[in-house]
């Protein structure tokens, strides 16, 4: 990014649920640690060349040592000759108020990363602050926009979202991928206007693809209806619209703001107790039945342990002609507060069935030893009761007051009708028009998936109106639950961003406790999106595109 091309602020997100378990477990080790030390790493290559062209470096990868990490990186800047400006910004870390946590943060918004900046600083460095802070925070000063300004900062919170995650918004993790050349897709960047508009773009010359679809794709990942509630602003993402403006220009405009909440969320890990593993590959035949022996064969074994889940995968294949597609996994999960009744001893005795159970055993890893795993809660708090602080490179000290929060009447209002269909359910469905093939969703509709502690979402787009209309009326909740039934008896909310011509899908509880918890096959729902848009059902004809001709 530094050599790239023109930049102001080169911004780094460092942090996530389960990156809060890792840092916490660290600072047990060492109470010096606790900062993401990539950083420190990334910056010995790159300060000075920051320095040299008057880019501001802003990265949330203080964790939860923020002024550890200012002080480290004031440690390298002198090191290396480089004479750079530190800041930082603290006061989210709230775990010595929670009983039981390994770590308790508070997601602070920009206002200390402004405050920064404004006095001077070249580098700062958060703890925990909502992702896209580190693109509004930056904002906010290089504009002089006023904490009341929400349209303004709604726009760059916007920007900030489709930048927070990287390549993910220039074809990374793409529906679509195979368009585009993403085999070292370029990092986004974004040229924010004195409005809040922006234009999503990326350095020339790099690869990837900036279009409407990509950033249209990472504005709907991991967000919960169309408020997109942040500590600055609740930035309406049912305004946000999206323009081509050439080749890789995708401009954002139109955004609202309303204020912000009167809470923050704070974000809390916890050890849950300890977990273990095992996979055992059934070959062949009669894969239900050798599945049924070995948990019958187990049983006793398991009696006693808190938790215990099976999950066959039938990876197998009929008349296979290699041994790996004639097989399928068996995976059991244990999960314990105690490591001895799920540590080696248990993994051991499965695998001293080797000799007296289905024909073919073997497993996929030796047994091991039973490992931690941490539990993710999130909890409201009085934005006044968190200290949020901005340290300045001369070491004052500023409190920074939180944000006037929601008044009674929120400043934009969608329609009542509107409003009532995304949250209740969706558009009542009807039969599509024309006729209709057995198809993939996929055929007609893009997806991206994400996790929010245990719940998931599930943002799904269609990139023609037509096409649009037949998914607004069709992907029903009662419609979603049919094609992902995992999710049958979990509560399912539908929201509609027609702009984006998309909707939004927020399944509570699916993912239990989280990723640390590692309760799923796919902990963080990032192919859920995926395996929606490989079912198949009915889909008009006239949707479908052509079948590509014979060459």
């Amino acid at each position: 990014m530094l050599t790239g091309g023109p930049l102001d602020v080169l911004t780094g997100d460092y942090l996530a649920e389960l990156t809060m378990l890792i840092l916490g477990r660290d600072r047990l080790k060492n109470p010096d640690l606790g900062y993401a030390k990539t950083f420190l790493r990334q910056l010995e290559d790159g300060l000075g060349l920051a320095h040299e062209r008057g880019v501001r470096i802003v990265a949330n990868a203080g964790g939860l040592n923020p002024a550890g990490l200012a002080d480290a990186v004031r440690t390298l800047a002198a090191k290396t000759g480089v004479p750079v400006r530190v800041a930082h910004v603290e006061g989210d870390d709230l775990t010595a108020q929670v009983d039981g946590a390994l770590t308790a943060n508070a997601y602070l918004g920009g206002a200390g990363i402004t405050a920064c900046l404004r006095a001077g600083a070249d580098v700062v460095v958060t703890g925990r602050v909502t992702d896209a802070a580190l693109v509004s925070g930056p904002a906010a000063w290089w504009f002089d926009w006023a904490p009341d300004d929400h349209d303004r900062l709604a726009g760059a919170v916007a920007a900030g979202h489709v930048l927070e995650c990287g390549t993910q918004a220039t074809g990374g993790n793409y529906s679509f991928f195979a368009r585009h050349d993403v085999r070292r897709p370029g990092f986004p960047l974004a040229e924010i206007a004195e409005d809040g508009s922006a234009v999503i773009t990326k350095h020339p010359g790099t690869g990837g693809a900036v279009t409407a679809g990509t950033v249209t794709a990472q504005l709907l990942y991991e967000t919960q209806g169309v408020r997109y509630v942040g500590p600055d602003v609740t930035t309406r993402l049912d305004t946000v619209r999206l323009t081509d403006e050439g080749a890789d220009r995708v401009r954002i405009s139109g955004v609202r703001g309303e204020a912000p909440p009167a809470t923050l969320k704070v974000g809390v890990t916890r050890i849950g107790g300890w977990r273990n593993e095992i996979v055992f590959v059934l070959t062949g035949l009669d894969i239900e039945a050798k599945a049924n022996l070995v948990r019958i064969q187990l049983t006793d074994l398991l009696d006693g342990v808190a938790d215990a889940t099976w999950t066959l995968a039938r990876t197998d294949h009929e008349d296979a002609d290699t041994q790996e597609t004639a097989s399928a996994l068996l995976r059991l999960v244990v999960r314990d507060p105690s490591p001895d009744r799920v540590g080696r001893a248990l993994t051991s005795a499965a695998i001293e069935l080797a000799l007296g159970s289905y024909p073919g055993f073997h497993v996929t890893a030796p047994p091991g030893p039973a490992q931690p795993y941490g539990v993710f809660t999130a909890n409201p708090i009085l934005s006044p009761e968190v200290p949020h602080t901005a340290v300045l490179p001369d070491g004052t000290r500023l409190p920074i007051p939180p944000a006037a929060p929601t008044s009674a009447a929120p400043e934009f209002q969608a329609p009542a009708a509107f409003e009532a269909r995304g949250s209740g359910g969706g558009a009542p469905g009807g039969p599509p028009a024309g006729p209709t093939v057995r198809a993939p969703l996929g055929a007609v509709a893009g997806a991206r998936s994400g996790d929010k502690g245990g719940d998931a979402n599930v943002g799904v787009w269609a990139e023609t109106g037509p096409a649009w209309d037949w998914l607004h009326r069709t992907l029903t909740v009662d419609a979603f639950r049919a094609l992902l039934p995992e999710t049958d008896g979990l509560p399912v909310t539908r929201h509609e961003l027609p702009n984006l011509r998309a909707l939004n899908f927020t399944v509570t509880g699916i993912l239990g406790d989280g990723v640390a918890s590692g309760h799923r096959f796919d902990p963080q729902a990032k192919a859920l999106g995926e395996w929606l848009r490989a079912r198949h059902l009915d889909i008009p004809v006239a949707l479908l595109p052509a079948p590509e001709a014979t060459p």
